[in-house]
């Protein structure tokens, strides 16, 4: 298969990140903190997004915060692995749950819940430079991990 996307993206280090065969399961961890303890927040994303959510990650966990990445590239594939398996990458008990999807929003409440939230575009036809377009809709590693703190909260 060949992958190709409008936007410049980087090349995901391998050896750092989890490997991409749990693509096969519709979504896997893709990284967590350091120890892989529990995680405090879950950054969701299932694309292009990724790289900015990795980006997001990385500075969380430098600020002390127990993040997880989830690449989640199918919703469908994901529904039909068993309950364990779906629990093992997004947790029950973690409410702190952010997706960030720069297509609709529609639909992503059933992984955020009602603890989470979604950045992404409400609108459609926005027109301008990607930069532009990315500030505007808030598609910024700043703005993730501003969105993902405030979820996590006083439990910090």
């Amino acid at each position: 298969m060949i992958t190709l996307s409008r936007q410049p993206l980087p090349t995901l280090d391998r050896t750092r990140y989890a490997a991409a065969s749990g693509v096969a399961r519709g979504a896997y961890v893709l990284a967590d903190a350091p120890g892989g303890s529990n995680p405090q927040v879950i950054l969701i994303a299932s694309g292009s997004e990724l790289s900015l959510v990795v980006d997001a990650h990385e500075q969380l966990v430098a600020d002390g915060i127990r993040s997880r990445v989830v690449s989640m590239p199918s919703w469908d594939i994901f529904e039909h692995q068993t309950p364990e398996y779906r629990a093992s990458v997004l947790p029950p008990a973690v409410k702190a749950r952010l997706a960030v999807e720069q297509g609709s929003t529609i639909g992503w409440e059933r992984y955020v819940g009602d603890g989470g939230r979604v950045i992404g575009m409400k609108t459609f036809g926005a027109s301008a430079p990607l930069k532009a377009l990315q500030e505007k809709f808030g598609f910024e590693p700043d703005r993730v991990v501003a969105a993902a703190k405030e979820l996590v909260g006083p439990m910090r």
